[in-house]
């Protein structure tokens, strides 16, 4: 019988691996079209399939899924001040920001840049 090779790990190329990081960044606007907790589920399926086969791919998953998850918990928090009605302000002043952080962190991904989401509280190291 004869040796087998050990097959490698696949490298990605690194075109192919900052589009694949600025997507699960995009991916997060799947709440804007209407897919509840896709902003949260999209990323963090895509960043469980593609971890293992770039570094750059897990480090800007669990900053996406760190974003979201401080995210969610932000609106809880606002939700629950609209019995106040303060809420009816905060929500949708939260809700711009999410986007516009969404976009500046694609961007500066797209670019290079490691970025660094505000107002992140990070659960996953």
């Amino acid at each position: 019988m004869e040796d087998q090779p050990i097959p490698s790990k696949h490298v990605m190329d690194p075109r192919q691996e900052r589009n694949w990081a600025v997507g699960i960044h995009l991916s997060q606007l799947a709440l804007c079209a209407g897919i509840l907790f896709g902003n949260l589920i999209i990323p963090l399926v895509i960043w469980l399939i593609k971890k293992n086969e770039s570094p750059l791919i897990d480090h800007e998953g669990k900053k996406v899924l760190n974003f979201q998850i401080s995210m969610m918990i932000y609106f809880i928090v606002t939700g629950l001040t609209c019995f106040i009605l303060i809420g009816f302000i905060l929500v949708p002043v939260l809700f711009i920001l999410d986007v516009i952080f969404i976009i500046i962190g694609s961007v500066n991904t797209s670019n290079g840049i490691d970025h660094k989401y505000p107002f992140t509280i990070e659960f996953i190291r």
